[in-house]
């Protein structure tokens, strides 16, 4: 019965660190996208324009740098940039 009883710690233990974990890169995740979000808003509050669709391209390629957008999420926002 000990063993058992020590299995059951160790997986009820396990549980709490993997939940742990998961909620806590949710929340890393969760706010790189607010900062990706916030980075964004005042290029695209700047208006059109060609220098301003370079500029506004420019800093969404030094987020995907930084981690804080996905291939996918640079892709989209540069073909509505362009108006692709």
């Amino acid at each position: 019965m000990g063993a058992a009883a020590r299995t059951a710690v160790v997986v009820g233990t396990a549980g709490r660190v993997s939940r742990r974990q998961q909620q806590k890169y949710a929340a890393q995740d969760q706010g790189a996208q607010q900062q990706a979000a916030e980075a964004a808003a005042p290029v695209e509050a700047a208006g059109g324009g060609v220098d301003d669709a370079a500029a506004e391209i420019q800093q969404l390629a030094q987020l995907k740098e930084q981690g804080l957008l996905t291939e996918e999420e640079f892709a989209a926002k540069k073909k509505q940039i362009l108006g692709i």
